[in-house]
């Protein structure tokens, strides 16, 4: 028999990856018992509509989820709440004991407690509701809340301050996916390509450093920069005229340099000195020379973004 290294016993197991792992063996081997339980946590907003009269069309469904919905935001007021994720379940007159209900579920990026905006969250998905025969049942519950304080009225009575861009983002969530809706928070980076990266929208805003006040940066930059053929006057000097996608643009004014250096740990990088640049059509760019100026070498520059 070939010799080989003993299996690692349980302490070395425990020392290693805790005993949560000797836990979940003990009870893949049955030696320790699994209990598991069939029913949810229960949750803490729910209301229900028991129809008389069984509703099969559009128009009847939509007008009875805005009644659960007035009904679940008066409770959640009273609690000093918002919705963040709601399951709508809708139960058939043909459902038998063991068929699961029809359920819709949407989610928010910040507590709600507005029928309307809640409404519009589930407009979007009714039209996957069968409803047969008829539907006899609806149950709306609030699976996750979190505080919300009274908003200020206008004088018109509607809410003021509204916040459209998370309701805009609540809206492309549910019909997307929370995953796919990204936005661009600060990362520890001089590099502009390297100072930003993605993260989900519905995620709390994590501190980090944004760029300095006085060191203005263009409204849209080019992933990768790209070349351009650039003429100074002097090796030092900002580009008088230069090359771009084969359009000539002669400089009328010109700001910089801004030094800007590699990260410490990649060896490939170069310092880069960037100019702000305004040629005679008015148009505003962002350029830079990479490297550092050696005699008898041509310049290498390139055009990294676009001011506004």
């Amino acid at each position: 028999m070939g010799g080989g290294a003993p299996p690692p016993n349980r302490a070395t197991l425990a020392a290693r990856f805790g005993p949560e792992l000797l836990r979940r063996l003990d009870q893949a081997y049955g030696r320790l018992d699994e209990p598991l339980s069939p029913r949810l946590p229960v949750p803490p907003h729910s209301v229900r509509l028991a129809l008389p009269e069984p509703i099969t069309t559009a128009e009847a469904i939509a007008e009875a989820l805005r009644r659960l919905l007035t009904a679940l935001c008066a409770g959640l007021e009273n609690t000093g709440e918002g919705a963040r994720r709601l399951r709508l379940e809708l139960h058939r007159v043909d459902r038998r004991l063991e068929d699961a209900p029809q359920t819709l579920v949407i989610g928010t990026g910040h507590p709600v407690r507005r029928p309307d905006a809640l409404m519009r969250l589930f407009a979007q998905k009714l039209d996957r509701v069968e409803p047969g025969p008829g539907l006899e049942l609806m149950v709306l519950s609030a699976t996750e809340a979190g505080p919300l304080a009274a908003a200020q009225a206008a004088l018109d009575g509607g809410a003021d301050g509204q916040p459209e861009l998370g309701e805009l983002m609540d809206r492309l969530g549910n019909r997307l996916g929370e995953r796919a809706v990204l936005r661009l928070v600060p990362r520890q980076s001089w590099l502009p390509e390297r100072s930003v990266a993605p993260a989900s929208a519905f995620s709390e805003a994590s501190g980090g450093a944004l760029w300095p006040t006085d060191r203005p940066r263009p409204v849209r930059l080019l992933a990768p920069p790209e070349p351009i053929e650039a003429m100074a006057l002097v090796p030092d000097d900002p580009p008088a005229m230069f090359l771009w996608r084969g359009v000539q643009h002669r400089i009328r004014r010109a700001d910089g340099p801004e030094r800007i250096e590699a990260e410490w740990w990649r060896r490939d990088g170069e310092p880069r000195d960037y100019y702000r640049v305004e040629d005679e059509a008015g148009r505003r760019f962002w350029v830079y020379r990479q490297g550092l100026y050696r005699p008898g070498v041509a310049a290498l520059w390139f055009l990294h973004g676009f001011f506004g």
